[in-house]
C-alpha cells in the first residue's frame, strides 16, 4: 500500500504551467510504494546495463565527481499535484550514456531501484537534456524520503517515472513495463496529454 504524506488537496489555478487536471502544490508530498531504503554510500553504485550485464559502473565518489548540472524544472505527480520551479543538481543522462556503447536497436530503458521498484522510459526521453541522476534538491543532499541518495529525474513526464533510489538503467530493444505500469499506470506518462492510466 502506498505511503502518502498529508497535503494533497490544493486549489487549482489558471496558471498556464499547470497541465490539465493538476493543482498547484507548495509543499513536497512524499509517496512511496514501500519502506524507505537506507544506503551506505561506501558501497553504493550506479550502472548502465545491456543484455550482457553492466557496460559502465560508477561509485558514489565517481558519480559525484562528474560535471554536474543545476536544473530548475516543474514536476507533475500523477496524483494531480504540480510543484513549480523545483531545484536539483545531478549528472545528465546524456553524459552517462555517452560513456557506453548503445546499440541503435536499444530504444527503451528500464530503471531499477533499491527496494525492487522499476519503471520504463523510452530512451529518447532520457536524452537531449531531458533527464538526470539527481543527488541534491534545493541545495542540500537529496533526502531518503525523496529518493536519496540519488533518483532518476525525468521532469517532463509524470513523477513516478523519476524513480527514487535508482541504481541502474537497463537498455532494452523492446519495451518492458515497470512496477506501476503493470498495475495500470500509463506506459509513457505525459502530463500534458493526461496519460495517467492504461488507455489514456
Amino acid at each position: 500500500m502506498a505511503i502518502v504524506s498529508r497535503g494533497f488537496r490544493g486549489r487549482r489555478t489558471a496558471d498556464p504551467r499547470l497541465p490539465p487536471g493538476q493543482y498547484l502544490e507548495h509543499g513536497f508530498p512524499v509517496l512511496s510504494a514501500g519502506p524507505t531504503p537506507r544506503t551506505d554510500l561506501a558501497t553504493w553504485t550506479f550502472s548502465i546495463d545491456g543484455p550482457q550485464g553492466p557496460r559502465a559502473t560508477w561509485t558514489w565518489d565517481e558519480l559525484t565527481a562528474l560535471p554536474a548540472e543545476d536544473v530548475v524544472r516543474d514536476i507533475h505527480c500523477v496524483t494531480k499535484w504540480t510543484k513549480l520551479d523545483t531545484s536539483w543538481r545531478g549528472v545528465s543522462l546524456d553524459r552517462l550514456l555517452d560513456a557506453v556503447e548503445v546499440d541503435p536497436a536499444e530504444q527503451y530503458a528500464l530503471a531499477h531501484c533499491d527496494g525492487g521498484y522499476t519503471t520504463n522510459v523510452p530512451l529518447a526521453d532520457l536524452r537531449d537534456g531531458k533527464a538526470w541522476i539527481a543527488y541534491q534538491y534545493d541545495g542540500a543532499p537529496l533526502a531518503p524520503e525523496h529518493g536519496g541518495p540519488a533518483r532518476l529525474l525525468v521532469p517532463h513526464l509524470y513523477f513516478w517515472k523519476s524513480a527514487k533510489w535508482v541504481r541502474r538503467i537497463e537498455l532494452l530493444t523492446s519495451d518492458e513495463w515497470g512496477f506501476w505500469e503493470r498495475l495500470g499506470y500509463h506506459e509513457h506518462g505525459d502530463p500534458w496529454k493526461e496519460q495517467r492510466y492504461w488507455g489514456d
